[in-house]
């Protein structure tokens, strides 16, 4: 719950009465104060210059078809056999943790008009993130369950971009990378 805490008070969403609390609790407890230090320094980073713009990632396209006539026809069967997969699960609701861990999502993406994240707690659906003002920054605050998950944001729907404030990554099935978070029970 101090990580949730040391977030809303960097985003600035914190009353007075709260901030006065958390002022003195850091004064008081040594690593508290140690861990708010170092997310500050990690938000002076963020609005630095190092994330003013992200960059595009082309793959190389390979040839995987030799007669031309065919690659249609192969689109198609594959096109077909996904559909059949997906579908039943595509208008089931995204099911959320009613119980877990707050964690909070924050990144910065200015100049984007829509944001979520996917990953393995929200089984790979989009969930929107909420834009704060006209600040760059979007933000959600979910339940996570106890343990390791993955994920990553997706930006205007269609591009996945690990997050940036997150150094744990591995590479996905698809040649690009998830987010890794451990997410423990606060003592």
């Amino acid at each position: 719950m101090k990580g949730y805490l040391i977030s809303m008070f960097i985003d600035d969403e914190l009353d007075l009465d709260t901030k006065i609390q958390f002022v003195e609790q850091v004064a008081d407890d040594n690593e508290f104060k140690r861990q708010t230090i170092v997310l500050l320094k990690q938000e002076k980073l963020l609005r630095g210059e190092m994330v003013k713009s992200i960059p595009d990632i082309q793959l190389p396209r390979h040839r995987v078809f030799r007669w031309r006539w065919l690659q249609p026809v192969a689109v198609a069967a594959m096109l077909v056999v996904a559909l059949l997969f997906i579908y039943p699960g595509m208008h089931a609701p995204v099911k959320m943790a009613s119980s877990g861990m707050p964690h909070r999502f924050v990144v910065y993406l200015p100049g984007v008009n829509s944001a979520s994240i996917v990953g393995s707690f929200t089984n790979w659906r989009p969930v929107p993130m909420q834009k704060v003002d006209s600040s760059g920054y979007w933000v959600l605050n979910l339940k996570l369950p106890v343990g390791e998950h993955r994920y990553n944001y997706v930006i205007e729907n269609k591009r996945l971009i690990p997050d940036p404030t997150i150094t744990t990554r591995e590479l996905d099935d698809f040649g690009g990378q998830n987010s890794i978070i451990e997410v423990k029970r606060d003592v």
